[in-house]
């Protein structure tokens, strides 16, 4: 008997502080979330609470440490991690696809070509930004880093980008939204020169697409708890449609929270901003055909392989 109602205060304790633990990163890929942590308190009788950060390397640490169980990486980020910690991580979900524009005040710039000669500073070294330009550079014939081509800057950093381009300090950059929204708030003469996504799709056919965000699980997390993450997922796709839906509200909601983004920028950026959720299994062409981009620039990158099948949830 005293077995018996020690398992029963075992599993009552265990209720009452087991948590859904997700991590965000403050800025674009939080926005579809953001009704989700705000209007669902709790999945399967499990308390939802999540914690904010400013950047993978700071989640990164707390999700190895079996402290955050959900979270929202750049795609290579994600595969390295599953690469280097034997798994420890699985993608459940896309949840953005690619949203980058190259953006000017040059009235004379309307495409790649007109950029030769130039200086294009890019949002992103080492990443989903630099990586994608330089194929797309490739598959152009227009080379990068060279007097007859488009010599490419990383100095500046991204939150620095669009002030200097409005300043006239630099004429042309490469970023994602909202930051391309934020430019044309400021200015209406800022002109995008080039979608990035519509580039990639005239080279890889007209449905093709590459993902910029996913949706990270930790493996314990979903072995242990399938039901709660089927859950989970679909509670995020129907606020991923609520936010497509009210763009208004979601920017107020955005602001609330403290995510990092003012609610003006938020409301103009959604629609342009390509969110999705489509699930990893369904997103495995598209993730590695990005992830063999990023091996014939930088195997290190995604931790020198493909993942395999097991990292699709």
């Amino acid at each position: 008997m005293k077995k018996l109602i020690a398992s029963l205060l075992f599993l009552l304790c265990v209720s009452l502080f087991a948590q859904i633990r997700v991590g965000v990163l403050t800025g674009p890929s939080c926005i579809p979330a953001a009704h989700l942590l705000e209007s669902v308190v709790s999945i399967n009788d499990t308390d939802l609470t999540y914690e904010s950060f400013a950047n993978p390397n700071q989640l990164l640490p707390k999700m190895l440490k079996d402290e955050i169980d959900i979270a929202f990486l750049p795609p290579n980020v994600a595969a390295k991690v599953y690469n280097t910690s034997g798994g420890e991580i699985l993608c459940a979900a896309v949840t953005g696809y690619g949203n980058l524009s190259i953006i000017t005040n040059d009235q004379a710039v309307t495409g790649l070509e007109d950029l030769k000669g130039k200086t294009l500073n890019v949002a992103g070294a080492g990443a989903t930004p630099e990586y994608m330009l330089r194929y797309i550079l490739s598959k152009k014939g227009i080379k990068a880093d060279s007097p007859e081509g488009i010599t490419l800057d990383f100095s500046i950093p991204t939150q620095q980008l669009v002030p200097l381009l409005l300043s006239g300090k630099i004429s042309y950059a490469l970023l994602p939204e909202p930051f391309v929204s934020l430019a044309g708030l400021k200015n209406p003469d800022i002109n995008v020169c080039c979608n990035i996504q519509n580039e990639y799709a005239k080279l890889e056919g007209k449905n093709a697409v590459y993902p910029l965000t996913v949706m990270v699980v930790s493996k314990k997390f979903a072995e242990e708890n399938t039901s709660s993450l089927n859950k989970f997922l679909l509670e995020y796709k129907e606020s991923l449609s609520w936010t497509l839906e009210n763009p208004v509200e979601a920017g107020i909601l955005c602001e609330e929270l403290q995510l990092g983004l003012n609610k003006e920028i938020v409301t103009a950026s959604i629609p342009k901003a390509n969110y999705v959720y489509l699930p990893a299994k369904k997103a495995k062409k598209a993730l590695e055909k990005l992830f063999t981009i990023f091996l014939q620039n930088d195997a290190g990158s995604i931790g020198g392989k493909l993942p395999d099948s097991a990292f699709y949830y």
